[in-house]
C-alpha cells in the first residue's frame, strides 16, 4: 500500500505523507480508518521508525490523522483536515500549467462543469 522509493531525493518522510494523502484522496483510506503503527510501518518498508514517526507528526499537525493514545493514528474527516487544501493546491498547479500550454479558461470551465 505505501510504495515508496527509497532511491528517490524525496525524503522517505515526505514520500510516505504524500503516499498517505493519496491513498485518502482516492478512497483507499476512509475517515477513521486505523493507520499501521509505527514500528509496523517502518519495518514493513525497512526504514528507520523515526522517519515514519516524522511523516505521522506532520500528518496530525495538518490534521490529515489522528491519534488515540494506547489504540493508534486514524484518518481524519476529510472536510477537517487540509486534504481539501492539498487537492485544491494540486488542482492550482494542474490549472496554471493548462493556461500556460494555451488551454483556456473557458475550457477549463466547461472541463469542470462536465465532471
Amino acid at each position: 500500500m505505501f510504495d515508496l522509493d527509497l532511491q528517490s531525493r524525496t525524503p522517505i518522510y515526505e514520500q510516505l505523507y504524500k503516499k498517505t494523502v493519496e491513498l485518502i484522496i482516492k478512497g483507499v483510506l476512509k475517515e477513521n480508518d486505523q493507520l499501521p503503527s509505527v514500528r509496523s510501518l517502518a519495518k514493513e518498508l525497512g526504514v528507520n521508525p523515526n522517519t515514519v514517526a516524522k511523516a505521522y507528526q506532520e500528518l496530525e499537525r495538518n490534521k490529515i490523522i489522528y491519534s488515540v493514545s494506547g489504540r493508534g493514528s486514524f484518518v481524519a474527516k476529510v472536510g477537517d483536515s487540509s486534504v481539501k487544501d492539498y487537492i485544491l493546491s494540486d488542482f492550482d498547479e494542474k490549472a496554471q500549467e493548462a493556461l500556460k500550454i494555451g488551454i483556456s479558461k473557458d475550457e477549463l470551465k466547461e472541463r469542470i462543469e462536465g465532471l
